[in-house]
């Protein structure tokens, strides 16, 4: 599978989130790309399931990294276990009673000593449990839509499939 190279902004468009972080074009067309942009506005609940429970999504909302790109780095690097084995594919599914750990050799890593230090700062969702001092992340059960932050009116979703 080939790796998306193009514009971050599209990419954050088309997510709904800013992934750059005071991205300029991003405030000023905050709908998706492309010609019907404005007119999709339907996200399923298996979309915001797995949007949520993809690992370097996982590091991110732990408070690992900084930036949702450099959460991707860090995987990507094999900077972390899950269950005990390396993995470096950032849309790895992370499942119920998972256990993520930095691997020994990382642990001195600066943006990880900066995670440790500064924990606590970002919010960390119910699902999960961050242990800073092990740097370990427990996650306890996928979330369910109550648990996901991402503002989704279901309303409109269900008023839609019900006019076809």
């Amino acid at each position: 599978m080939a790796r998306y190279t193009g514009p971050m902004t599209r990419k954050s468009r088309r997510l709904g989130v800013d992934l750059v972080g005071g991205d300029a074009a991003f405030e000023k067309r905050p709908y998706a790309p492309g010609q019907h942009g404005r007119g999709r506005i339907k996200e399923s609940e298996y979309l915001l399931q797995l949007r949520e429970c993809r690992l370097d999504n996982v590091v991110y909302r732990a408070g690992f990294a900084r930036t949702r790109r450099q959460a991707r780095q860090l995987v990507v690097h094999g900077h972390f276990l899950v269950n005990g084995k390396k993995v470096d594919i950032p849309s790895f599914q992370v499942t119920d009673h998972d256990i993520i750990d930095v691997r020994e050799k990382s642990l001195e890593l600066t943006p990880l000593i900066v995670a440790r230090e500064t924990h606590g700062e970002r919010v960390t969702p119910a699902w999960m449990e961050v242990i800073p001092s092990r740097m370990r992340i427990l996650v306890h059960q996928v979330p369910v839509r109550a648990q996901i932050d991402v503002p989704v009116q279901e309303q409109l979703i269900v008023e839609y499939y019900s006019k076809k």
